[in-house]
């Protein structure tokens, strides 16, 4: 392997494993959270979520993608004095974007509550809405070290934000709740925002502790010096696409925070119990299925930097090294998530919340999960396809197939949750179709504008055979051994570790790639 697929390995090692462990807290933080404020009060924090991310994807999704790629530009071409520009540019603007956002939610909230037809979410929104321009400006932060391709600030920043949501939001949530339901999830709503705040502190002291590191780097004395105007235009002109498309599926949890209810009303459910069942789907089956996607969004953020900075010094075939390695983890990592999740989904959600919920909802919850896990490698494969499409500088196609795939995903919701029967069951199904629509044409777009051949055997093939060795041998666990945490992590541990025989057997894990992470992780100590 290159220097620069061992530093990408690297980061999408470190991004990845942090980004389970911090999924792993999300699903931990959101036990207590349930049993504080009940399904009714998650369905309440889960109404006001969606609007949260939709405003902060708004402000926020395209300018640090668009950072880090420019970022890397400048220092594939030893300009490190155009990257401290891009950067200063780029703080400014996702600070006042983010404060005219924190703003407009929080003048809005009664309106965001009546949308929902939820007043008792007004105070969630309200406490909230500092945190848009919080995240803003700590985005900024991190693009500029992902530009460097220094993913180590993300990770623990993460980390910071997972560990203060149980030390600070769950507290703030018991406090809340000796008032209502609808206090405990403000409560754990403020408490997000104070560890936002936590997060930032830590991005800053980072910065200014690698800044003279940085001002060090060697300049290129023939590079043009730039404009702040000419950065600014570059940025949102890279960026406004990027973040069109990011919003897409935030726009779409934003109409189905209101969608779903009035649809499984629709069906026949009243709001006692539409209500719950959409805190179910939303606030734990999402929650279990973002543990897996974390690796998927290490792979995006350390692709667009790798193949930005290969574009720059036209090295096609570090292109396509780097846009096949990135493929290749992607379907790896996707396809034994799905298979697994979705056949241990009633092990998984009995081990997380046996004592959460009832025996009912544990058998609803399951349900959901086992279809839902299925779009784990196609989200894998739709950002790292996405990432990809961005460091060539193509940030409009996967804007344009997100669309597609979301317009279908309202369209099957609206049809099959308002459908007696089926109701809440009809979201997993509607967000398969929506991955599978946006996933196909943008691996077309790669193949063609990465000029990469397709390496079907190391994309589908060998993962998909090590998947299918894994399959049957937690099939068979799962039909002689009881349900119980103790037998669902032997489970687990049985089908990783089959999963990872079988993988190198067939050679869909080189013993190269263990090597790399071995060097990556000597290199970062």
């Amino acid at each position: 392997m290159t220097k620069t697929t061992k530093s990408m390995v690297g980061g999408m090692t470190v991004l990845g494993i942090t980004g389970i462990i911090c999924k792993l807290i999300g699903v931990l933080f959101s036990i207590p959270l349930t049993m504080l404020i009940g399904a009714d009060g998650q369905g309440i924090f889960q109404s006001v979520f969606p609007t949260y991310n939709l405003l902060l994807t708004v402000s926020s999704a395209g300018l640090p993608v668009a950072v880090s790629r420019m970022i890397s530009h400048a220092l594939a071409k030893d300009d490190p004095r155009r990257a401290k520009r891009v950067f200063s540019v780029a703080l400014c603007l996702l600070a006042a974007i983010g404060c005219v956002f924190s703003i407009c939610m929080f003048v809005a909230s009664g309106s965001l509550a009546a949308r929902v037809n939820q007043p008792e979410t007004r105070i969630g929104f309200m406490v909230i809405s500092p945190c848009v321009a919080i995240v803003c400006v700590l985005s900024a932060f991190r693009g500029f070290m992902q530009g460097q391709q220094n993913m180590v600030p993300t990770a623990v920043s993460q980390l910071i934000e997972q560990v203060g949501k149980v030390c600070i939001a769950l507290p703030l949530a018991k406090i809340g709740t000796s008032r209502g339901v609808e206090y405990g999830a403000a409560g754990a709503l403020l408490g997000i925002t104070i560890v936002e705040c936590l997060a930032l502190l830590y991005m800053i002291f980072t910065y200014l502790r690698k800044r003279h590191a940085f001002d060090g780097l060697f300049q290129a004395e023939d590079a043009p010096i730039p404009s702040s105007r000419k950065i600014g235009t570059s940025l949102l002109r890279i960026s406004i696409p990027i973040t069109i498309g990011a919003c897409i599926v935030p726009l779409a949890s934003f109409i189905d925070s209101a969608m779903l209810v009035n649809r499984m009303m629709a069906a026949g459910l009243t709001i006692a119990e539409a209500r719950p069942l959409y805190g179910l789907f939303s606030g734990l089956v999402i929650r279990l299925i973002n543990i897996p996607t974390a690796l998927a969004l290490s792979i995006s953020m350390s692709l667009v930097p790798a193949i930005s900075a290969a574009a720059a010094l036209n090295n096609t075939e570090g292109v396509r090294r780097q846009s096949n390695l990135g493929l290749r983890f992607a379907f790896l990592i996707g396809f034994p998530c799905s298979v697994g999740m979705s056949l241990l989904s009633r092990q998984l959600v009995s081990f997380f919340y046996a004592e959460t919920l009832t025996a009912a909802e544990i058998q609803v919850t399951s349900e959901l999960l086992s279809v839902s896990s299925l779009t784990v490698v196609l989200f894998t494969v739709v950002q790292a396809t996405s990432a990809i499409l961005q460091g060539l500088q193509k940030q409009r196609i996967p804007m344009y197939t997100l669309v597609a795939g979301v317009i279908c995903k309202i369209a099957l919701n609206y049809i099959l949750v308002g459908t007696p029967g089926i109701h809440i069951h009809g979201g997993p199904i509607a967000s398969l179709v929506c991955y599978t629509v946006s996933m196909l044409p943008n691996l077309y777009f790669v193949l063609k504008y990465s000029e990469m051949k397709p390496n079907w055997s190391g994309w589908l093939l060998r993962p998909g055979l090590a998947t299918l060795c894994m399959g049957v041998a937690v099939y068979l666990l799962r039909a002689v051994l009881p349900l119980g945490r103790l037998w669902t992590i032997l489970e687990v541990a049985v089908g990783v570790g089959v999963y990872l025989a079988a993988a190198l057997a067939f050679n869909a894990i080189t013993r190269d790639d263990f090597s790399s992470l071995r060097r990556s992780k000597r290199k970062k100590a």
